[in-house]
């Protein structure tokens, strides 16, 4: 039985451009799919998966999945993701769904925006012939959307800002927090903002709307991160845009992407038509297939092999472990065995962010091993390690904890 995810990735976009299919490829959920705008009006919420390299198998033991899914040696670690409604420009003033597609943004401390790369639904997500629309536009205008909304919620507090910071004499960092903490801001964020626009020290009633805007750029692009899904690969008027993206993009990282396919190879596999791991470059045909089924699917293969995949669960991988930073770790009750209290073999796995502890992981699997926690050992090393002592990505871990 799966435990629920706590990790959440937001999948944003403009209306059209894949980003349900993109998430029903993710998560196998039935969701409206239909060419025109605002299929998607309340979020979408599912389960999608990040992967990584099962240490089953550099152990060469049979594990027990509990709360993730092992399949041929690959790890499935389960994560929330919320598909939100589509966005138009002036979403930020209200237009559209804009205001309701916004405040789901909130809970996402990564967003994956799902672009169409070939070209083909113009900047209302109405579809065009591929190629007359030029996707890096729709980069900027995510960008400001997101940017303006933030902006809003900080200027309709202002006044109260310099208030408390100028005659209550609170602390500029202290307020812009509880301010943005709602919108999952990190104080550290805010300090580094500050510091690096020398704001720290400047009076809030001379900041002026550029000053206000650079912060706000600077938080939404550390606390809000994107990766780009540079959907619809499979188009061939996707290609020449995705290389551009890539070389103009420095900021992102681009993923090529067809969801189209991956949620082909899901239902095909599904039915038992293919061996396919989520993440794959290749697939395995297991039983007959119609001429139609054969072509359909050799059309598929063709774009892995192009862009090393679908694109898709590297996509999820991008934002969860190279921007979010996230580690996967392995908890067990014998590290001999790598068995939990019940004999199954590396049962669960736990994401974490890059700098946790022993007892940060102590903490995320029950509040009473927190308390009770000694120290831990290296089910890899054999190495007893401290309780702040910082944990690596795929580690073994036993906590030892006091009766």
């Amino acid at each position: 039985m799966l435990t629920q995810a706590h990790v959440q990735v937001g999948i944003v976009g403009k209306p059209n451009v894949g980003k349900s299919t993109f998430f029903a490829a993710s998560t196998l959920i039935d969701v409206k799919i239909a060419p025109y705008p605002f299929t998607t009006i309340e979020p979408n919420v599912g389960i999608g998966y990040v992967t990584i390299p099962c240490v089953c198998r550099d152990l060469g033991v049979k594990d027990n999945p509990r709360n993730s899914i092992c399949m041929d040696g690959t790890r499935l670690i389960p994560v929330e993701l919320i598909d939100v409604a589509g966005l138009v420009p002036g979403a930020w003033q209200g237009r559209g769904l804009g205001n309701q597609f916004l405040d789901h943004l909130r809970r996402a401390p990564v967003l994956i925006h799902v672009v169409d790369a070939s070209g083909g639904t113009d900047e209302e997500g109405k579809i065009v012939k591929p190629g007359t629309h030029d996707p890096m536009l729709d980069v900027k205008f995510l960008e400001n959307e997101v940017n303006m909304w933030m902006l809003q919620i900080i200027k309709k507090e202002w006044d109260k800002v310099v208030r408390q910071v100028e005659y209550s004499k609170q602390k500029i960092d202290d307020v812009l927090y509880s301010m943005l903490s709602g919108l999952g801001i990190t104080r550290a964020i805010i300090e580094d903002a500050l510091n690096q626009l020398s704001l720290l020290n400047k009076p809030p009633h001379l900041w002026g709307d550029d000053a206000l805007m650079d912060f706000v750029r600077y938080v939404r692009a550390v606390g809000k991160p994107m990766v780009i899904a540079a959907n619809k690969a499979d188009i061939p008027e996707a290609e020449d845009n995705i290389k551009r993206m890539m070389r103009e993009l420095k900021n992102y990282r681009v993923i090529p992407t067809s969801a189209d396919a991956e949620l082909a190879l899901r239902r095909a596999a599904n039915k038992g038509l293919i061996r396919y791991i989520p993440g794959s470059q290749d697939f395995t045909v297991t039983s007959n297939l119609t001429p139609e089924q054969s072509k359909a699917l050799e059309r598929i293969r063709d774009i892995m092999r192009k862009w090393g995949g679908t694109g898709v669960v590297k996509a999820l991988n991008t934002a969860v472990f190279d921007v979010l930073g996230m580690i996967a770790v392995y908890p067990v009750a014998d590290e001999k065995r790598l068995t939990d209290t019940e004999g199954r073999v590396l049962p669960d796995v736990y994401l974490l962010p890059r700098n946790a502890t022993v007892l940060d992981l102590a903490s995320a699997i029950h509040s009473d091993i927190a308390k009770r926690a000694m120290f831990a050992v290296d089910a890899l090393s054999g190495r007893r390690i401290g309780l702040s002592d910082r944990l690596q990505h795929r580690s073994v871990i036993r906590i030892v904890t006091s009766k």
